[in-house]
């Protein structure tokens, strides 16, 4: 069975404190979109995990931690699981929690294990924060460490995204250390509910200030994407991909020298 793990961009990201088990208390806006990693899964002999596409470091994998974590409450035959990796890695997109929910799913299907939504979140949850978020994906407010998620009723014309990936490696627990949590604010639902013409001053992702003091041309690239005609441009999670919102695919990329990736999302 073949499937095409999607990823995701943070529309605004809040970090409002800091908790006693050590993890921070977030909202964000999370919005699927169909830039595609390609995952199968078959029956196979003895259990085996291949990749193809971009290479992935380590040795350790989510698709795997997702396959033992249901094997040790049912009883799994082995699979070959085949992930041919597209979207880049630890650049605030999602993609890893994806590929992982996705091989949940997938076996969830090839076995009938009969595993409702919520049970889904529930296994998607212990592997990591976002993870949830996948099991349904579409466009949903994340609170808590990232897997309370509840839907948004916004509409939302068709928008071309521009994604920008430049490579940069951004360590996740740095830039939580860097930032200064704050509750008092406007809630981002209310925020999200406003024109998409009053994201740009409102709608802000907290990792930026301290991400972009490490790496300033990633605000360079962000003021590029304004200049390119972006209503809305941010930094995805803590980083380093950035993504403009367009009205209509702009005439001129000013990074053609830089990875590209364009995708249409169309909310009603």
């Amino acid at each position: 069975m073949i499937y095409f793990p999607s990823c995701k961009i943070n529309l605004g990201l809040h970090i409002l404190r800091k908790r006693d088990d050590g993890y921070h208390e977030i909202e964000t806006g999370m919005l699927e979109i169909p830039f595609r990693d390609i995952l199968e899964i078959v029956p196979s002999d003895m259990f085996r995990f291949t990749t193809s596409g971009m290479e992935i470091p380590g040795n350790d994998n989510s698709c795997v931690a997702a396959y033992d974590l249901l094997k040790r409450d049912f009883d799994l035959p082995p699979v070959h699981i085949h992930l041919h990796k597209m979207v880049p890695m630890g650049g605030g997109l999602g993609g890893g929690s994806s590929d992982s929910t996705a091989t949940l799913k997938g076996l969830n299907e090839l076995f009938q294990l009969q595993l409702s939504i919520d049970q889904l979140k529930n296994y998607a949850s212990q592997l990591g924060s976002d993870n949830a978020f996948f099991v349904e994906g579409g466009l949903q407010l994340a609170k808590s460490r990232g897997e309370e998620l509840q839907s948004l009723d916004i509409t939302l014309p068709k928008w071309h995204i521009c994604v920008v990936n430049l490579g940069i490696h951004v360590s996740t627990s740095t830039a939580f250390e860097l930032v200064t949590p704050n509750e008092h604010r406007t809630p981002l639902s209310a925020i999200l509910q406003q024109p998409v013409s009053t994201w740009k001053n409102e709608l802000v992702n907290d990792f930026e200030p301290s991400v972009f003091a490490q790496h300033p041309e990633l605000l360079t690239l962000k003021t590029d994407l304004y200049q390119a005609g972006a209503i809305y441009a941010a930094m995805s999670g803590s980083g380093s991909t950035l993504f403009g919102l367009f009205e209509e695919k702009p005439e001129q990329i000013l990074w053609s020298q830089l990875p590209v990736y364009e995708v249409w999302v169309n909310l009603k």
